[in-house]
């Protein structure tokens, strides 16, 4: 070999190493010298985009001013209207700006096509606003900070039951999705550990079993459905009028899981149609957006809402915090949003050394930890709370509490208010 030869192999040999010894400890993607990009695919302009701006404001307050190893925290976000396909096409577009993980996704369907290709890519999926069960098998980079649609569903339909409700008076109206098939789930769950209701069971398996693109899951039992993305309530409303019909009794609950538009419309058409039952929402439906949809029907009273955030008048550190920042944006979906954030400062600054997608599961799940006196349990699981709390909506307000609206003057005393 030349002498040439020889020195243009060492230089090369030179370059090669000093390369990869000189190779910045952010080589992590979503990691540079300066920030840690976070993405976010949400609905920031569909019929559900309050649910988007208050979660990406949550988030964004929580990160706010935040240094991790002399970095500031972008967070990054798409709009997907709460459509599926929208979801697939931006987190693609996100993946390819290189983002370290992606947080506070909004909705079950949207989760349902997002997760495989985060999973794809070994990004981990934090905090999406979702309490579907798909998010909470233990496989993948999932972690959950909410309760399970199943657990807020399960709460309401107990608390109706210990005050008297029976389980035929039970119905529900549902997305005709995976989201409202989690909440036909809970439903299940709920009768299941509450005495013999066989038949009612049966029934309920056999439309959670009817598969396809938005299927015929109405009028076969105590269910009524709407399209999602649509508000028409007419045909969710002859379903659950015919389950009274046949089984001669009345729904007197009304277990709800949707958009906040879609059950507002269906609620405003059961009080145009006098009929007396009791609303109940979980926490997907947005407590701000569906209270200011509501008051469009001057509905400001009777409605049963499950959080699965502290009360917003709670005396927790963190929840004052989250006041502080959030000013006018603070509510119940801005607030999971911002301790989202917190659950990832805090998976974050457990790192030591490089920052890589690996250590940051690895400082969350397994652990249990408090943020500002909020407790976290990722001991068994990737779902840091159960924490389920029942709120009334009382002349325009939510209220802590809802037993009271099961009393029967209560239920009078709603329908001669309006």
């Amino acid at each position: 070999m030349t002498h040439h030869l020889k020195s243009k192999r060492n230089l090369f040999i030179l370059v090669f190493f000093s390369t990869v010894l000189m190779s910045p400890l952010w080589a992590e993607e979503g990691i540079t010298k300066n920030t840690i990009r976070i993405g976010g695919v949400l609905d920031l302009q569909g019929r559900s985009k309050g649910l988007g701006l208050n979660m990406q404001a949550g988030i964004n307050a929580a990160f706010k001013d935040a240094l991790i190893k002399d970095r500031h925290i972008e967070y990054i976000t798409l709009n997907d209207s709460y459509t599926p396909e929208k979801t697939i096409k931006s987190t693609n577009e996100l993946i390819k700006k290189n983002i370290f993980l992606f947080a506070g996704n909004v909705g079950t369907p949207t989760a349902k096509v997002s997760l495989p290709i985060l999973a794809e890519h070994k990004i981990p999926a934090v905090g999406f606003f979702t309490g579907a069960g798909l998010l909470r098998s233990g496989k993948g980079d999932i972690i959950n900070y909410r309760a399970s649609y199943i657990q807020e569903t399960a709460a309401v339909i107990n608390a109706a039951l210990k005050n008297g409700i029976k389980a035929k008076e039970v119905c529900a109206y549902v997305q005709n999705d995976a989201y409202g098939m989690a909440g036909i789930e809970g439903l299940i769950r709920a009768l299941d550990s509450n005495g013999d209701n066989d038949e009612i069971i049966s029934t309920l398996k056999k439309i959670k079993s009817i598969t396809g693109d938005n299927p015929p899951r109405n009028n076969i039992g105590p269910v009524g459905v709407y399209q999602r993305n649509s508000v028409s309530a007419r045909s969710g409303y002859l379903s659950l009028k015919k389950w009274e019909k046949s089984q001669n009794t009345s729904c007197k609950l009304v277990v709800t899981v949707g958009a906040y538009q879609s059950i507002t419309e269906l609620i405003a058409y059961s009080h145009y149609k006098q009929e007396s039952w009791i609303f109940s929402a979980v926490s997907f439906t947005g407590a701000e957006n569906f209270r200011s949809a509501l008051q469009k029907f001057k509905i400001n009273d009777g409605i049963i809402m499950t959080q699965v955030v502290p009360f917003l008048d709670s005396p927790k550190p963190l929840v004052q915090k989250a006041k502080q920042k959030l000013g006018n944006d603070y509510g119940y979906v801005s607030l999971e949003g911002f301790i989202v954030g917190k659950i990832i400062l805090y998976g974050l600054r457990k790192i030591e050394g490089d920052i890589t997608r690996e250590k940051f599961t690895q400082a969350i799940l397994g652990s249990r930890f408090s943020i500002d006196k909020l407790t976290l349990d990722f001991l068994e699981d990737n779902q840091g709370s159960d924490l389920v709390n029942l709120t009334t909506l009382q002349q325009g307000e939510w209220k802590n509490g809802a037993n009271e609206i099961f009393k029967p003057e209560s239920v009078t005393s709603l329908r001669h208010s309006e």
